[in-house]
């Protein structure tokens, strides 16, 4: 068989030099798209499912949430494993499908098994399912920075302007905010003040849940002129909370100021992310899509901050907390240099030692084709090029150098043996070779 395509080769080089051409192309063409990262990712193929249920025990959570939904994504096709975590007020569950299975082909099935799930658990609970990224999807981490702007005023403007922009970034799956107070209307109420009115707890909220809303009404026609009539209930201050009636007591109407107060305050807090010890920090994670190129979406992610920084209040810029593109592009440098002194160095050894500048070319000619046809085959694979495969590729050309030499001296070899003219130019190269 290796005889029938050596003659082969002998005998039809033209087309042999345009098949190793095209391979050469083909594969500078694949290490363009291949995607750029510094680490390889060997997370789980997973989707997580997350349910909030606020101010219930994660003994609750576990028996009216978990289970259920634990017992009924059993049995979904390609899964691995289903693992179930409660917690106060919230629940986490697992799916971990096999690594051939499509990420979102197993989403699609989690959301149609969710549909019928939600029916056994307790009313107003609707799990959700988290973003499509892996475990090393955080890719870019960034804070906001203003003098004259407290906590909470940094939280809203990254959850209602910064959040939502960046999120059209192509290959950003999420935006992660984090630190700061969010924003609430806190109600304060005395029950002492509620028991002499008589009023219940779940009347006051009931009232302030169905006084803050838009109501529709009709179209009114007046002498021609057609009038839409609807009812403007949302709340904007303090005041407007105030002024919500929640009962009557002899005859006169109760006022949620009657009982409590009201002030604006943060959300309780779990926790709190401090920026190098100089004090708490408001900012957002950038969370990158499955097979996403990490170094262009990171570029992306840049330019998309650079025009929401224009619509930012004055004094509030971004500051770069962390940034995977820099260790990817020194990674990357690092060991495309090491390949290069690599292919350097065998070069030299090579033609001092063959002493043949044919038999040299054949090498050096032969290290950038398999190179480059080693990433269609990482394309094809769907492996990125990081520190991981390239240091592969690097390691591999000590084999590619070590086969062409055997292979050459033995052409050689066999070349100096076949009696004919010219045998004497042959037997020198053998020398050459051989020594």
């Amino acid at each position: 068989m290796v005889e029938k395509l050596i003659s082969f080769s002998l005998k039809n080089r033209f087309l042999v030099v345009i098949l190793v051409m095209s391979l050469f192309g083909w594969g500078i063409m694949a290490l363009s798209k291949n995607p750029i990262d510094a680490i390889p990712d060997v997370s789980e193929n997973q989707v997580i499912v997350f349910t909030e249920w606020a101010g219930r025990s994660p003994q609750v959570i576990e028996d009216q949430v978990t289970f259920p939904l634990v017992s009924n994504l059993q049995g979904i096709p390609d899964v691995k494993t289903v693992r179930g975590t409660s917690m106060f007020g919230m629940s986490f569950i697992y799916l971990i499908f096999e690594d051939r299975t499509d990420v979102y082909w197993a989403r699609t099935r989690v959301l149609e098994r969710l549909n019928s799930a939600q029916q056994q658990l307790p009313p107003g609970v609707t799990p959700t399912i988290g973003p499509d990224g892996t475990g090393v999807g955080h890719i870019f981490w960034y804070t906001l920075e203003g003098r004259g702007y407290d906590l909470g005023e940094l939280r809203t403007l990254q959850d209602w302007y910064v959040k939502y922009a960046l999120q059209t970034v192509p290959g950003v799956s999420e935006v992660a905010s984090f630190g700061g107070f969010q924003k609430q209307y806190q109600v304060s109420v005395d029950p002492h003040k509620l028991n002499y009115y008589n009023i219940p707890l779940a009347d006051v909220l009931d009232a302030v849940r169905e006084n803050n809303n838009d109501v529709s009404g009709r179209k009114l026609e007046i002498s021609d002129v057609g009038y839409i009539i609807r009812g403007l209930g949302y709340i904007r201050n303090t005041s407007d909370i105030e002024k919500i009636p929640i009962g009557v007591f002899n005859s006169t109407p109760v006022y949620i100021s009657d009982v409590g107060s009201v002030a604006e305050g943060g959300d309780l807090r779990l926790g709190i992310f401090d920026e190098n010890g100089e004090g708490e920090a408001v900012g957002g994670i950038i969370v990158m899509r499955y097979n996403q190129n990490a170094d262009k979406v990171i570029t992306a992610v840049k330019a998309k901050m650079e025009e929401v920084a224009k619509g930012l209040p004055e004094g509030v810029r971004f500051k770069t907390a962390y940034d995977r593109s820099v260790l990817i592009r020194e990674a990357v440098k690092s060991v495309k240099g090491t390949l290069l002194e690599e292919m350097l160095a065998v070069s030299v050894v090579v033609l001092l030692f063959l002493f043949h500048w044919r038999s040299a070319m054949i090498i050096l000619i032969q290290m950038p084709i398999s190179i480059a046809v080693s990433f269609i085959i990482l394309n094809a694979m769907g492996i990125t090029s990081n520190i991981m495969s390239l240091t592969g590729i690097i390691l591999a050309i000590g084999v590619i150098v070590d086969d062409t030499i055997v292979m050459v001296e033995n052409s050689y070899r066999h070349l100096a043996d076949e009696p004919g003219p010219g045998n004497e130019t042959d037997s020198n190269a053998n020398k050459h070779v051989t020594t």
